[in-house]
């Protein structure tokens, strides 16, 4: 094959690597309208529910493209919600989440799976009190675009995953307590484009740090 048809090729094959990456954006998750629930068993009687905020995170996106997507974030242990004072710090002391020890978990993807154009398995790491394990988030891509204003590109997300308390060294009150953990996450996210007109998100804390800042 002649040079020139070869050094065409090329040009064209740049060209079309530098399209698909100009499809993916950044995107900082709104800690407002990002909130994750959580339900377990309660001696049979009735499986209460907990919730639980996003400090910070990031979440690079091609709309088009789910399989390419990855995400990093810390979830704030202290924001727990199970409706009462008393049962907040039941459940945050040491047989539980631990949150004097590690406020905050850890989530980094690994991959995604993806099922058709809004469908997907989101499969990552999670670390929570200290011990990391690999979780498995099914996923609905609702939707990106503007708000209603104009001001903000937001890309949605609902998904759901079953957690094993006990993997994540949480044994106490075996009697009366579930092992299961059922999870759902509603998450929304604003493009980097639009974050300078919303308030500032910083870029999610590594597991490893030991002093996290605080989200603002």
């Amino acid at each position: 094959m002649p040079i020139k048809t070869l050094l065409c090729y090329a040009f064209l094959s740049l060209g079309s690597f530098g399209a698909v990456q100009a499809a993916e954006s950044s995107y900082r998750y709104d800690t407002v309208h990002s909130q994750i629930l959580f339900s377990i068993d309660h001696n049979g009687y009735s499986r209460p529910f907990g919730r639980l905020h996003i400090a910070k995170g990031v979440l690079h996106l091609d709309p088009a493209n789910l399989s390419q997507a990855s995400t990093e974030l810390d979830i704030d242990l202290a924001s727990l919600d199970m409706g009462d004072a008393a049962w907040n710090t039941a459940v945050l002391k040491p047989d539980f989440l631990d949150s004097g020890k590690n406020r905050y978990a850890h989530f980094v993807s690994t991959g995604v799976e993806s099922k058709d154009a809004n469908h997907g398995v989101l499969h990552g790491n999670l670390t929570l009190r200290g011990v990391t394990r690999p979780i498995d988030i099914n996923f609905t891509f609702n939707r990106a675009a503007k708000t209603i204003y104009g001001l903000h590109t937001v890309a949605g997300f609902s998904g759901n995953a079953m957690l094993n308390r006990a993997d994540f060294g949480m044994t106490a009150f075996k009697g009366s307590i579930g092992q299961s953990v059922s999870v759902w996450l509603e998450l929304e996210a604003i493009k980097d484009d639009d974050a300078g007109k919303a308030s500032e998100a910083p870029a999610p804390t590594s597991s490893t740090d030991p002093n996290p800042k605080e989200s603002p």
